[in-house]
């Protein structure tokens, strides 16, 4: 990945994007938050569903950050991040047929991989946008939740509590993000 050493400022447009990626982000880690601790605990198709959603959800998102960035720098992160969006999604689907352990060791693998990614990037758009500070520390925080999910995937109690509250994390980060981001769109240095 290159060194950016003076990049222009992003137009307010892309950041203003940006922001609104983040909202739906948050918006939509909430909802399955949600439903995942509600209604998911009564209906094993519905935990399923919830669970194959997930890193699905993160490739359209994704999509959507390509989308928004087309033409203004490397998407490499980006691609490979829905390639491995991709992958998890059918690693979930074989991982429901082992049981939940299985399930939680997918979900840590990929953790890990797209928590280093989203932190890198974010260092990167930490230069172009500013306001990239809470995506840095979620990413970080990322890499380590995921590897809990792996060393705590055989204990029944941790489980679906512990996905929801990665997810929740998330959302939370996203906010910060979109509100950051907004607060430095006049001033692109800001973090």
């Amino acid at each position: 990945m290159s060194t950016l050493v003076s990049t222009p400022a992003a137009p307010p447009r892309q950041a203003q994007g940006l922001r609104n990626l983040y909202l739906v982000r948050a918006g939509f880690s909430l909802i399955w938050v949600t439903l995942l601790l509600t209604a998911a605990p009564s209906s094993a198709v519905l935990t399923a569903g919830l669970l194959l959603l997930y890193p699905t959800w993160d490739v359209l998102a994704t999509l959507w950050d390509v989308r928004l960035h087309h033409g203004t720098a490397s998407l490499r992160p980006q691609y490979l991040n829905i390639g491995i969006g991709v992958l998890t999604t059918g690693a979930v689907v074989q991982a429901l047929r082992q049981g939940l352990p299985t399930v939680m060791q997918v979900f840590g693998a990929w953790a890990i991989v797209t928590g280093l990614l989203q932190l890198l990037l974010a260092l990167r758009r930490r230069r172009q946008l500013g306001g990239q500070w809470p995506l840095i520390i979620s990413g970080a925080q990322s890499t380590l939740g995921g590897l809990s999910f792996i060393l705590m995937a055989h204990d029944p109690a941790t489980g679906l509590p512990n996905l929801a509250g990665y997810s929740a994390f998330g959302a939370f980060y996203f906010l910060l993000a979109a509100y950051r981001l907004h607060k430095a769109a006049g001033h692109p240095a800001a973090s």
